[in-house]
Order: structure tokens, then C-alpha cells, then sequence
């Protein structure tokens, strides 16, 4: 207005702009010479803060446009006006849309956890174990013609700080089945002090029924066995990034079990030995990295803190020591197992101190939000609403679970189940 010219930290010194007739601030740009006509020449000049900007960009994108993405929002807008910072506030027009939220069905992903005790903690092998079931697998009743098929199950067993596995064949799925093969693995890896899985019906029947079990038959058992017992722990509903430890164990025995089975049907005991076998295999895989030193031959394995070598290496030969005293054997052997523990906290555990995912943050969930609750087999679009009513902060002060309100009740999910709906601040222009 005062005929002076911008100054070279303008914002908009880019565009030329100029007042017209009417003094309305346009673009000057470049396509002075085209055909177009004056509002695609000269755009009128709008600051995106301005809340009559935002309802033009609504208004494109739910109405016009139905629902672009931020890109041709913003070639649209601009065919008669030019937003400063338009593009920003396209994009928070996009995000802020509800129906393009609910179609994206983006969860939240918090930031990767620290490692739980039972991970770090020193403690013998199969102390704090991790239960997950795999299959079904067919199996015949008995060998030769005539024979019948039906289903059997894997149930895998693995220690949270060494990962060593022990695997059991259950007929069915049922509380008693997991219970036998329960009793099967504690006599022989000892009995765990907790047990970690998720929220099965068997596992959660099971539970009970050891607890009522341990209470109520205490008289008869040791001294030792009465004041401890078992505890369980379940993780949240519909997380099985909680039980990645297990849910690995999984995936690798099936990748054995797979390729040597194929689409063979074998007898019970057939599939209990192939499963001893994929144990020996799994348990003798390298825990870490091999050394780069030329005299360390073997690199640290599950089977170490078990048999004190990797289960499919050969038995070493029997030398006799007729004059080594009981007490310097003694000493030998206990040297042996604090090398063990040493190379498990020097190399394994510096091993898990990097987050290989989930480096940074995008939980911003408070008490009240609504969400989608993200289900299995179902578009975004059918998923169930959701209001926030608690949080479970963790150790680090971040939550990852929530309860949520429904038209079914409350129930429980995790972050990695959610999907959070626009609020009306999302909208605003910084």
C-alpha cells in the first residue's frame, strides 16, 4: 500500500504480489501471458491460519473432492487462491478428517519397552518360562492301513534369559492336556517360578486350577513346595507383540517342522520324537555373535546353561585325572560355569541394548479419546468405537495398554490395537 518494496525475509516475496483495483492482495507470479483466466493467473493471496481459509479447505475435501488426499486438496484450492503455508494445512485437513482417519485404521506404536527383569536377571534356566501352543498337526492312531487321522498340538516352553526350549506334543487343546504336559516339562527342566502367556482359555483354566491345586493340597507336599507355587502372568488381549520371545520359538520350530514333515501324516510317537529332535536343534543354535578370535571355537548356545555344551556337538573323550584333587575338580567346574555366565552378560545381554523397532514415541493417548478398536478380518470402516477410561503406564512412565468403554462394556487392548480419532485441536495451525 505504501509502494515500498518486500523485504527480502518476506514470506511471500517469492509470488510478486501486487494490490489490485479493488485492493485485494493477489499473486503476481509468472503466467502473465497464458489464456487463464485472472483467478488462475493471479490467485488471491489467503493466510492458511485464518479460520475462513480452513472451512475452504473442509469444504473441498469433504464435499468437492470427496476426501483427496493433502496433494490435490491443495492444487484445488489453488486454482483461485493461494494459502500461505497451504500445504501444511492441507495436510491437517486430511489428518483431521474422520472418515479418512477411519479408513487408514493407522494404530499407535509406543516406544519399545525396556528389557524385563526376567531377561537381564541372572538365575537358572527355565526359571521364568514362556508358554505358547503351535499347530494342529494330523497324526495317525497307528501305522499300517485303515488307520485314523486326528489333530495334535506343539507346546513350546522357553526360557526367558537363555532361550532354551522344550517342546511337548498335547493331543488337544484343553486345560487337562496342558496340565500333563506341564507336569511333563517340571519333571524334567524343574519347576518354574512364573510362567508368561497370553490369555488362551486353557492357559487361563490352567492357572486356576494349579492355584487351587497348590492350595489345597499343600499337607501332602515337601516343605519346600508349600510355600511356593507358580505364578502366572497373561499378557493383554490381542498383543502378541507382548509375547515376542515365544512367538519366535514358534516360528522358528515350524520352520523345521515344515520342511520334514511336509504333508506326512506320523504316528504320536513319531511326532514326539521329531519334536525332541528340533529341541536339540534349537537349543544348540548361537545365542550371540561367534568371536572373532581364532582359539574360541564355540560360541555361546542355550545348551551351555543346560548340559554345559551345545546339544548336537560331539561328547568329549573321557581322559582320566588321577591327580587332580576332588576340590581343584571342583574349582575347575566352577570355573567353567562362571565363564558361561560371563560370556551371557558380556556378549549376549550387550546384544539386546539396541531397539531394532518402535525407536521413538506416537502414543498420545489421554483418559476420554475415542478410538477404533482394530479387529482381525474386518475393514476399517466396521471396527468398534471406544472411549478412553484408564491408562497403564509402564516402568518408563509410557503406557501401551488401555481400557476402553464400549457398547459391550469395558474391556482392555493394547496401543498396537487402537486407532485414535481426530480431536478438535488436531486442527490448528502452529
Amino acid at each position: 500500500m505504501k509502494k515500498r518494496p518486500l523485504s527480502s525475509r518476506n514470506r511471500i516475496i517469492n509470488l510478486n504480489p501486487f494490490l489490485d483495483e479493488n485492493g485485494i492482495l493477489r499473486v503476481g507470479g509468472r503466467l502473465n501471458l497464458s489464456t487463464y483466466e485472472n483467478d488462475k493467473k493471479n490467485p488471491i493471496l489467503i493466510c492458511a491460519k485464518h479460520h475462513f481459509c480452513k472451512l475452504i479447505f473442509e469444504h473441498k475435501h469433504n464435499q468437492e473432492l470427496m476426501h483427496a488426499g493433502p496433494q490435490a486438496l491443495l492444487y484445488a484450492v489453488r486454482e483461485n487462491l493461494w494459502p500461505v503455508n497451504g500445504r501444511l494445512l492441507a495436510r491437517r485437513v486430511v489428518k483431521g478428517c474422520v472418515k479418512c482417519r477411519r479408513l487408514q485404521g493407522q494404530t499407535l506404536h509406543p516406544l519399545m519397552g525396556n528389557l524385563p527383569t526376567q531377561r537381564v536377571t541372572p538365575a537358572f534356566p527355565f526359571e521364568s518360562v514362556g508358554i505358547d501352543f503351535a499347530g494342529p498337526f494330523s497324526i495317525l492312531s497307528r501305522k499300517g492301513r485303515g488307520a485314523k487321522t486326528s489333530k495334535c498340538y506343539l507346546c513350546l516352553f522357553i526360557c526367558l534369559r537363555f532361550k532354551c526350549i522344550h517342546l511337548e506334543a498335547v493331543s488337544e487343546l484343553s486345560k487337562e492336556a496342558f496340565i500333563l504336559s506341564l507336569r511333563r516339562f517340571i519333571s524334567r527342566r524343574g519347576k518354574p517360578l512364573e510362567i508368561l502367556c497370553d490369555n488362551g482359555r486353557n492357559f487361563v483354566a490352567a492357572s486356576k486350577e494349579v492355584g487351587q491345586f497348590l492350595k489345597t493340597n499343600s499337607a501332602p507336599l515337601s516343605d519346600f513346595a508349600t510355600n511356593e507355587s507358580i505364578k502366572f502372568k497373561f499378557i493383554p488381549a490381542y498383543a502378541p507383540h507382548f509375547a515376542g520371545y515365544w512367538e519366535a520359538g514358534i516360528k522358528s520350530a515350524k520352520y523345521h517342522i515344515k520342511r520334514v514333515m511336509g504333508n506326512t501324516n506320523l504316528t504320536f510317537e513319531e511326532l514326539c520324537t521329531l519334536f525332541a529332535q528340533i529341541e536339540a536343534i534349537l537349543n544348540s543354535r548361537p545365542l550371540s555373535p561367534m568371536s572373532s578370535s581364532p582359539t574360541d571355537l564355540l560360541s555361546l548356545s542355550p545348551g551351555h546353561f543346560l548340559i554345559g555344551r551345545p546339544l548336537r556337538s560331539l561328547p568329549s573323550p573321557y581322559v582320566e585325572e588321577q591327580n587332580i584333587s576332588p576340590l581343584r575338580r571342583y574349582a575347575r567346574l566352577e570355573q567353567i560355569r562362571q565363564h558361561f555366565w560371563q560370556r551371557w552378560q558380556r556378549e549376549y545381554i550387550s546384544e539386546l541394548q539396541q531397539r531394532s523397532k518402535w525407536r521413538t514415541n506416537h502414543s498420545s493417548l489421554q483418559i476420554g479419546d475415542l478410538v477404533l478398536i482394530q479387529e482381525d478380518n474386518t475393514s476399517p470402516l466396521n471396527w468398534a468405537l471406544g472411549r478412553v477410561s484408564r491408562l497403564y503406564p509402564g516402568a518408563d512412565g509410557i503406557s501401551r495398554v488401555a481400557d476402553l468403554e464400549t457398547l459391550k462394556g469395558r474391556i482392555r487392548r493394547p496401543f498396537a490395537r487402537l486407532c485414535p480419532l481426530p480431536k478438535g485441536d488436531d486442527d490448528q495451525i502452529s
